[in-house]
């Protein structure tokens, strides 16, 4: 398995591989692998030549310091992960001097709104970091395709308007959720919790199918209330925000429509660690 540490060194490889028709997946991550990152791993393997990840915890992109203190950081573990997907997959994980080359500072974007939204209220700049880090990624690997989960649906949303708006030459293509035998959704964040922490954490996953049945009957307001109830009443909880908003422009959903397609959106924190989730409510 070919690791890199440098871009110079990357292109060099990438391009000795060039050929007619050649194509380049891409799958960009903070490392920290779980199975929901091998999914997209495969998931670019199926449809291209060859595969690339990238494994870079991106500074910009992290409002408390003291998150990006704590996020794990696991790159041997993730290498030998890598390898029971395939030994062919290219691993990029640079320096943050690679990627920023002195300037460890966000570009300013301006996603059409998107980047104002549930994550963007509660986490200035955020959006401005991921999308200087990404465009920054496509540019040195420059892929064909690249993979994201949706987990991160307004992240997935945001990037797919970085693409359209810079004109970047790379299809991205979203993959469903990846979620463990008790409907947790997979994060790397999961490594901070305890065992007890993740069995409490399933009722995430129970509330947001709860919500979706109760929105064929309810106002958005009445399941907004619903899962308010539902967290109050759990110690070491906190709900960050639970939103029902418009898929394409993640807009608040104030009153339903037949011909829009809806998203439930929801961030807790578990004892101060901080998950995220989503589900179609169409």
């Amino acid at each position: 398995m070919l690791v890199f540490n440098n871009k110079v060194d990357l292109n060099l490889c990438l391009q000795s591989k060039s050929a007619p028709n050649f194509s380049i997946g891409f799958v960009p991550t903070m490392g920290a692998l779980h199975d929901g990152h091998l999914s997209l791993l495969k998931e670019s393997i199926n449809n291209n030549k060859l595969t690339v990840i990238s494994i870079f915890v991106n500074p910009t992109q992290f409002n408390n310091a003291e998150d990006l203190e704590k996020y794990p950081r696991t790159l041997d573990n993730d290498i030998e992960k890598i390898k029971t997907v395939s030994e062919a997959i290219i691993v990029y994980a640079p320096t943050v001097e690679d990627i920023y080359e002195g300037n460890t500072t966000s570009q300013h974007y301006n996603f059409d709104g998107l980047e104002h939204q549930m994550e963007g209220k509660f986490r200035p700049g955020h959006f401005d970091g991921v999308g200087t880090v990404v465009k920054r990624l496509f540019e040195i690997v420059k892929p064909n395709n690249a993979y994201f989960g949706e987990k991160d649906f307004q992240q997935l949303q945001i990037i797919k308007k970085l693409v359209e708006k810079e004109k970047l030459p790379v299809t991205i293509i979203g993959c469903p959720i990846h979620r463990d035998s008790s409907g947790l959704a997979m994060s790397s964040r999961n490594q901070r919790l305890t065992d007890e922490e993740k069995r409490q954490a399933t009722i995430i996953y129970r509330v947001l199918n709860q919500a979706k049945v109760l929105f064929g009957t309810k106002s958005a307001k009445e399941v907004h209330n619903y899962v308010a109830k539902s967290f109050a009443k759990i110690p070491n909880f906190d709900l960050e925000y639970f939103e029902i908003a418009d898929e394409k422009n993640l807009l608040t959903c104030v009153r339903k429509s037949k011909n829009k397609k809806y998203r439930a959106f929801i961030a807790v924190f578990v004892n101060k660690i901080r998950l995220i989730d989503t589900i179609s409510l169409n």
